[in-house]
């Protein structure tokens, strides 16, 4: 076998070999690195990664596994303590556990453990159906697209990445002048070019140039307040900045890049990414190194304010599988 469908099945061996690590090491500290370095991909693009492959964060997914089992052991298991439960499944502590269970349960472990046992045999047999159903789609497809519409990958809107024109591209490095904008990710976005660095480039002289959008942290890690962004542009090597320091200059890197071509409102843009990393990158045969993503603004007129409609390019750094 080999292709796309040798692809999908090695991404499906090593994000199944992240699942069976994480069950088998619930007490322990699971970190972002050590669980990328398992499935042997990138720590900088791992969790954007799993979260698209398995449709949850990789924070949620450990919480939500920690609970469910803790669950079980209290319905199963009456032997055992609360403490030890939560000592069982990774907590530092009751106190710390009993808030965790409650917000996700609805009720304390000990009415959890006391209570309906027809109620709980329900919940914790849908779960292992759900687990089921994830270790079937993962084995089988290139994820398993846990949302409310159900399986993505064979849903309408996988189309708009699959009428997206994807190619490989070697490119050069570029000399860019930035501004960094620190906060929330989405329509603020919009607001700092429009507002804060396309008056600077103008007002610096500086003549328009293909620019970029870079997104150096991930909003399901980083705090939302503290991602960082950077609204780039193309500069020439002996380009002088003016000494108010609102903007630096840097080098972004060359190299191949897997390109996708994107047309389409803004909020089309987030499930573009995303079913790109969980649609189009796992049959690729390739993966994501620790350079970072970014979107490449080429035309002037890029952006339509009337009809709210966009045209750039998505850029992923990519190596072989």
């Amino acid at each position: 076998m080999s292709g796309p469908e040798a692809s999908r099945r090695e991404y499906a061996r090593r994000m199944n070999r992240v699942l069976d690590h994480i069950d088998q090491h619930l007490d322990a500290p699971l970190e972002l690195q050590q669980l990328a370095a398992l499935a042997h991909f990138s720590p900088f693009h791992f969790h954007r990664l799993f979260a698209a492959w398995v449709g949850e964060t990789l924070g949620a997914y450990l919480q939500r596994r920690r609970l469910e089992v803790a669950a079980r052991r209290l319905a199963d298991a009456p032997e055992l303590s609360v403490l030890d439960v939560a000592l069982g499944v990774g907590f530092g502590s009751g106190e710390a556990f009993a808030r965790a269970f409650k917000t996700h349960f609805g009720q304390t472990p000990r009415a959890w453990r006391t209570g309906s046992p027809e109620r709980q045999a329900a919940y914790l047999a849908a779960e292992r159906e759900r687990a089921r159903w994830l270790k079937r789609n993962l084995d089988q497809d290139a994820g398993p697209g846990l949302a409310e519409d159900g399986d993505l990958l064979h849903s309408g809107r996988q189309a708009a990445v699959i009428t997206m024109q994807i190619e490989i591209k070697t490119l050069a490095p570029q000399r860019v002048v930035y501004m960094r904008r620190i906060g929330p990710y989405g329509p603020g976005l919009t607001s700092f070019w429009r507002e804060r660095f396309l008056p600077w480039v103008q007002a610096a002289g500086l003549p328009l140039r293909p620019s970029y959008g870079i997104g150096l942290d991930d909003p399901h890690i980083t705090p939302p307040e503290r991602c960082r962004y950077d609204a780039a542009m193309q500069v020439d090597a002996d380009v002088v900045l003016p000494p108010d320091g609102a903007a630096s200059i840097a080098m972004l890197p060359g190299g191949r890049y897997a390109v996708a071509r994107f047309e389409g409102r803004g909020d089309e843009i987030g499930p573009a990414w995303t079913e790109l990393f969980r649609g189009w990158l796992p049959s690729s045969g390739l993966r994501c190194d620790d350079r970072p993503c970014f979107e490449f603004y080429g035309e002037p007129d890029c952006a339509d304010a009337a009809s709210g409609r966009v045209r750039f390019e998505i850029c992923i750094p990519v190596v072989a599988l």
